[in-house]
């Protein structure tokens, strides 16, 4: 490329739309153009917007498109373009594009997302993705001994998927009780070859060590493993028929000065306030908080909806509301999402921050939400009494974690008593 108006080569790896060699050729020019009564030559287009190939100039056009209605940024569309350029040009008319070509094909300053957008909305994109979680499980159970990698690995699936006679389990689901028999196996395979011959003896010695969670999580992983493996033949007894899973004694109590202070050093931003205080004054939950729309909210008669759960908006969230929309308003201003909580990633879109967010902000800060939920909660027990159809209605509670907070909040008035009445008996005595 040569500067338009001297001639001079302009510098290697300038900008596309770039004329001039330098500001003095750009005025020069500018000048004897308007002396001359020359118009100014067309603005810089893609060349992917004039390209011969129909589809890509259609494609292009809809980036552009798409990206004047969700707040791209020119560079953004520029670089989808680029995309759609490498992955199209050479495509037959009407053949969709698949999503692993696109990821692996397009160059590193292009957005796969961004491409992948504009294709699916055009009906040119077929998804042939492998999820993370399959290839997790191809990955994790081939690490196993062979004699149980077969079958760990199609019961895995089958949480995943479920079958006629399950409901598909969470990928979270999965990855718990892969790492509660994992360990177990590994130890059985110095001594046992397959599934079939796992004796309780075999269990209960594998489980004396655990407590807690640990041997909670593992009792439930077992269960589903054997069970799925009764069913489908591949055992002759189930070793874990009679197992049940052990209640374990949960204890909670408040939140001290010292911690309510670290929340509060912690949570300086517009955005960890919110959530902090949509998490101490309403106990929502993390997922409940990412999900939250801007249709969810009535400022006017201060109302808020968390989870299908509507409520009257308590001042501290309000003003923290307040403060994150204007900065939100500010930062995205053309932005199509309607979610509350947005960042740079997902104002491009129509989605919800992912978990990773929320932990980024406040859990690798040692702020945890399930704590700050759990103590709201529980204040609200020990302040109006210890009735769980209360705290249900309140915060939108299932009768058994309604029930389990009231429990919690009757031991804590209890011993709050007996204290008080052994510290009478003492003055009584002494007088």
């Amino acid at each position: 490329m040569t500067c338009v108006h001297c001639g001079k080569p302009l510098p290697e790896g300038s900008r596309r739309d770039r004329a001039y060699c330098d500001n003095k050729c750009r005025g020069l020019g500018s000048y004897y153009r308007r002396k001359a009564g020359v118009p100014p030559p067309p603005r810089w287009q893609h060349p992917a917007l004039t390209s011969d190939n129909p589809v890509l100039r259609s494609a292009a056009a809809h980036a552009k498109q798409l990206g004047e209605a969700n707040g791209w940024s020119p560079s953004l569309v520029r670089c989808a373009m680029d995309g759609l350029t490498v992955v199209l040009g050479e495509c037959p008319p009407g053949k969709p594009v698949k999503l692993t070509e696109v990821r692996a094909r397009i160059p590193r300053h292009a957005s796969s997302l961004r491409v992948a957008e504009v294709l699916t909305e055009l009906e040119l994109l077929e998804d042939d993705s492998v999820l993370a979680v399959r290839s997790w499980i191809e990955n994790r159970t081939a690490e196993l001994p062979a004699g149980f990698a077969g079958d760990v690995r199609a019961w895995l699936l089958v949480l995943l998927d479920g079958d006629s006679r399950a409901k598909p389990r969470s990928r979270t689901c999965a990855y718990v009780y892969f790492g509660g028999v994992r360990p177990l196996l590994e130890n059985w395979a110095t001594t046992r070859g397959h599934l079939r011959e796992i004796t309780v003896t075999d269990v209960m010695a594998g489980l004396s060590p655990l407590c807690g969670w640990q041997r909670r999580n593992a009792i439930a992983a077992l269960r589903s493993l054997f069970r799925f493996a009764k069913k489908r033949g591949l055992i002759f007894a189930n070793p874990t028929a009679r197992l049940k899973t052990e209640d374990i004694q949960r204890n909670l109590l408040p939140m001290t000065d010292a911690e309510v202070l670290a929340v509060q050093r912690v949570a300086v931003t517009p955005a960890q306030r919110l959530i902090v205080a949509l998490a101490a004054v309403h106990a929502a939950r993390a997922t409940a908080i990412r999900r939250l729309s801007l249709d969810d909210l009535d400022l006017p008669n201060r109302r808020i909806t968390i989870a299908g759960h509507a409520q009257r908006l308590g001042d501290l969230p309000h003003q923290t509301l307040l403060a994150w929309l204007a900065q939100r308003r500010i930062t995205w201003p053309k932005t199509p999402n309607r979610h509350v909580l947005i960042n740079a990633k997902t104002a491009l879109g129509t989605g919800p921050v992912s978990a990773e967010y929320l932990k980024r902000h406040l859990l690798h800060q040692g702020v945890y939400l399930e704590r700050i939920r759990g103590d709201r909660v529980l204040h609200e027990a020990l302040t109006v009494g210890a009735d769980p159809l209360h705290l249900a209605l309140v915060f939108n509670l299932s009768h058994t974690a309604a029930s389990r907070y009231a429990a919690i909040a009757q031991n804590l008035l209890d011993d709050q008593t007996g204290v008080h009445r052994d510290a009478v008996g003492r003055e009584s005595g002494r007088s």
